[in-house]
């Protein structure tokens, strides 16, 4: 029989080496008992699965027993209505890598699991799952295999891992080499964003491949579509987001970018998008402002943006700490202190950054990066003295 067993993690087989053997180096019982009965979800659960981060389904069974008592580990295997899970579509560890018996699975991994089971985009399903318990080596599986019925979110079957914009309304053009890479979000895969700028009246395309002939993916009434070029009604930078799971896209115009300065509760100046995620504001002048207790430079970002493509009215969204701070960076901070958050709720003061003690009356760049190869973060760069 095929192994089943993955490598869960170096801490599991760290586990597994540890209990097979006692300190004199003997090997222990590694036999474990077989999952006796399956909690849930019921036998022949139907489930229509929804696109949300949230959506999830709870998988549980009855523990095992280990013959040295110890620590049992649990592998959820899925496989065809006809399968015998001697070589299963999918397999995957429990809860707590393998040692709770119970995996909580979202919506988006059961969608792939049942493409890999041939389901089409939109269209209900089943499969089979059950339960392997182990030691790490030798799994037994469950006395008892249930069913599952899903319907399919309308994305694709086959994920793209790489997702760039080229085209002759694109910031690079139609040379493919040089398109521009999306950002890869969320945690399960097939999502992708980008700020890039796009130019009205001309063409552009999403490709899975900087080279050779790539897949070619557009975008039509809210839908990621595979072959087919896309325009916009209007040239601006745009923030794109692709969810090929559900074949969702969004286009929310980004009309400006400004230096938010908390003492004063206003922005002071915008930065101009220079190309690639890149947005800078060069040599402004910057005050620190004077209160009881001293200096306050306390500062963030505001952007104004029109969803739905640029249709919608302006809204104020707030670039804003990923790492809270109350302290001034030194130059020796870490590059996580300069981090990015996009926050769609403003304040005055929440959630901000301070200066290094030199920016005070002096000339200053500022430069926001929201790039696809590194954390979204700015930079504070000291050029001159007012």
């Amino acid at each position: 029989m095929k192994a089943i067993i993955t490598k869960l993690t170096i801490i599991t087989a760290f586990i597994a080496a540890f209990v097979a053997c006692s300190s004199d180096g003997e090997v222990r019982d590694l036999g474990v008992s077989a999952v006796k009965n399956l909690y849930e979800p019921d036998n022949g659960k139907t489930v229509v699965l929804q696109s949300s981060a949230s959506a999830t389904l709870y998988f549980e069974w009855e523990p095992a027993k280990a013959e040295d008592g110890g620590m049992v580990l649990y592998e959820i295997v899925f496989d065809k209505p006809d399968g015998n899970f001697s070589n299963p579509v999918f397999v995957m560890a429990a809860d707590n890598n393998g040692g709770y018996n119970h995996a909580t699975i979202t919506h988006k991994q059961l969608n792939r699991i049942a493409a890999m089971m041939g389901i089409e985009s939109a269209q209900q399903g089943t499969f089979k799952w059950t339960v392997f318990s182990s030691k790490g080596i030798d799994p037994v599986k469950a006395e008892q295999e249930r069913s599952i019925t899903v319907t399919r979110l309308a994305g694709f079957a086959d994920i793209p891992a790489k997702v760039f914009v080229t085209g002759d309304a694109s910031e690079t053009g139609t040379d493919i080499s040089k398109a521009l890479e999306m950002k890869s979000i969320g945690t399960e895969g097939g999502e992708f964003e980008i700020y890039t700028n796009l130019t009205a009246g001309k063409t552009y395309q999403f490709v899975n491949a900087n080279n050779g002939t790539p897949r070619t993916f557009y975008t039509d009434g809210g839908q990621v579509k595979e072959t087919g070029t896309s325009t916009v009604a209007t040239t601006g930078v745009y923030k794109i987001t692709l969810d090929f799971n559900t074949s969702v896209c969004t286009y929310t115009l980004v009309t400006r970018i400004g230096f938010y300065f908390c003492p004063d509760g206003k922005v002071l100046f915008d930065l101009d998008y220079i190309g690639n995620g890149v947005w800078k504001a060069s040599s402004k002048p910057i005050t620190f402002y004077q209160e009881s207790w001293g200096r306050d430079e306390r500062y963030k970002f505001r952007m104004f943006v029109k969803e739905n493509g640029g249709a919608d009215p302006v809204k104020e969204f707030e670039w804003a700490t990923l790492n809270s701070t109350d302290s001034r960076p030194t130059a020796t901070s870490p590059e996580s202190y300069y981090y990015l958050r996009l926050l769609t709720t403003v304040t005055q003061w929440d959630n901000k950054w301070k200066m290094m003690g030199e920016m005070d009356n002096a000339l200053v760049d500022f430069t926001i990066y929201l790039q696809f190869d590194k954390p979204y973060t700015h930079s504070v760069v000291k050029v001159g003295d007012q």
